[in-house]
């Protein structure tokens, strides 16, 4: 059996190098398009993306500076300094000023909205936390709690102030469950979920080819069954149980791989980031 993970609980406030044991690298890329999924079936943040403006971080224009841009937020928002987290805020920020619905528009959305950014935050908190468990195994009470604290910083290192991020992981379970009835996913979202997501839309047809099978089968797994009843993505007991052992053996390789390796690609995310500031280039 995979050995579980038992790190030192970590305050969100301590160096940088005690949140590198919340960081499950392999997990951001397996689980990242079932996140974008969750994030977007909030109609405003879905609508944002969807209807940007911002051509050069579309993700269905430019998907690998798409990619970048998020992974190294990641990477900043749990494992960089607070001038870096500051930094990376401005220039994210830049992008944003452009995200927002127009005068009458049917969903209204503002990028710099507080509660959307807590949504967000909240997405990718539960995915890392299954990323844990999926990979290591499950994890003591006292990581969890840790890994929770310190991940209200996926919100607080743009506009969310901390006191937004819910109390526990007791007071996020009910803040999770009122938020459901307030997801909608419209037809066109649909569509860029299905095939821009999960299809692998912007790549090339030989990248199709060799990835959109695979990036189907870990994209659905991921997602919650409410979300794959809303996407018509066939799923069943026989594949669950492919999926876990999978994860599960992913994770006892990734378990005696050198730590860089564990945290890959947010190192090397992160380190690109501080060659880009040190060298006055643009960060997103």
């Amino acid at each position: 059996m995979t050995r579980s993970i038992q790190p030192t609980p970590t305050a969100p406030g301590e160096h940088p190098m005690h949140r590198r044991r919340f960081i499950a690298g392999p997990g951001a890329l397996l689980g990242g398009p079932a996140n974008v999924i969750m994030q977007l079936s909030l109609a405003p943040v879905g609508r944002g993306v969807v209807e940007s403006t911002v051509a050069s971080g579309r993700f269905d224009l430019r998907p690998q500076k798409r990619g970048r841009t998020t992974l190294t937020y990641l990477a900043v928002a749990m494992l960089g300094t607070e001038e870096e987290r500051i930094a990376y805020r401005e220039a994210t920020n830049t992008s944003h000023r452009q995200v927002r619905s127009k005068p009458g528009a049917e969903v209204r959305y503002n990028a710099f909205d507080p509660k959307l950014q807590l949504w967000v935050a909240g997405c990718i908190y539960l995915g890392t936390a299954d990323s844990f468990r999926l990979l290591y195994g499950e994890q003591t009470e006292e990581f969890s709690d840790a890994l929770y604290q310190a991940s209200a910083r996926f919100g607080t290192t743009l506009q969310m102030p901390a006191e937004l991020w819910p109390a526990d992981r007791d007071a996020f379970a009910e803040y999770w469950e009122s938020m459901l009835p307030q997801l909608s996913i419209d037809d066109e979202v649909r569509r860029y979920f299905l095939e821009q997501v999960i299809d692998l839309g912007p790549y090339s047809r030989v990248q199709q080819l060799l990835g959109k099978h695979a990036n189907r089968f870990f994209t659905t797994g991921y997602l919650p069954q409410r979300f794959r009843d809303e996407l018509g993505l066939d799923w069943g007991p026989r594949r669950q149980r492919a999926f876990e052992l999978i994860m599960r053996t992913l994770g006892a390789v990734i378990q005696r791989l050198p730590a860089p390796w564990q945290q890959y690609p947010l190192d090397r995310h992160l380190a690109d980031m501080r060659r880009r500031l040190r060298a006055g280039k643009p960060l997103v």
